[in-house]
């Protein structure tokens, strides 16, 4: 299986807030998520092996949330780099979708609400918090930039459990374009940002700490 691009999504056992106290040390990983990022960086590791890609060619995109962080550093570890090395880097917009304040410390139980509303229109957005097409926006400037600066790579993205399952959707939109090879990935994202996919983001929601092949 080649692959270019691969998401973990963090594990949670207390949902950290989306917003800039998800970053705090108190939010990082419990043990059983500490072992289940270990599982996905192990299970890496020998996808890696697998596809002879040499680790010189791995880089790990990540949330700056201290979940996804931690993540990150786990799976980095079991592959002997460094979350400061140059194959790692921290990107602002694959943080948390952010449900509005309503939302915000709430069980993830709660979530249910928001996604029949994003079933039946993913342009609005909740009350004081992020559309999935606003996270679109947001995950196309994170690839775009990814894309840029790591190409010909195996990428590795940890993210949260909205945002991975909103970039699966476009993702997969993208590659069943007609033409999908032509045009920049900004332009071919912009155009299956429409009702019709957006709304149809959770049926790629993945596990905690899965680790999931996107080509």
């Amino acid at each position: 299986m080649q692959f270019s691009r691969l998401f973990i999504r963090n594990w949670f056992d207390i949902e950290p807030p989306p917003t800039e106290n998800g970053k705090l040390e108190k939010y990082k990983l419990a043990l059983e998520g500490i072992n289940q990022a270990q599982l996905a960086g192990e299970l890496f590791l020998k996808e890696l092996k697998e596809n002879d890609i040499p680790l010189e060619n791995v880089r790990i995109c990540y949330s700056p949330f201290s979940r996804t962080t931690h993540t990150a550093e786990v799976v980095a570890s079991v592959l002997n780099l460094s979350l400061q090395g140059p194959q790692t880097k921290v990107y602002e917009d694959l943080r948390e979708r952010y449900f509005g304040p309503t939302f915000e410390l709430q069980s993830h139980d709660k979530y249910s609400e928001i996604w029949d509303l994003d079933a039946k229109d993913p342009f609005m957005k909740p009350e004081g918090g992020e559309s999935v097409a606003d996270v679109v926006t947001r995950l196309t400037n994170a690839l775009v930039q990814i894309e840029s600066e790591f190409q010909g790579c195996a990428i590795l993205i940890v993210s949260h459990g909205d945002p991975l399952q909103i970039l699966q959707t476009i993702l997969k939109a993208v590659g069943e374009q007609a033409g999908a090879n032509g045009g920049d990935l900004a332009s071919r994202i912009e155009a299956v940002k429409v009702p019709s996919v957006l709304s149809q983001h959770r049926k790629h929601a993945l596990l905690t700490g899965q680790l999931r092949a996107v080509v």
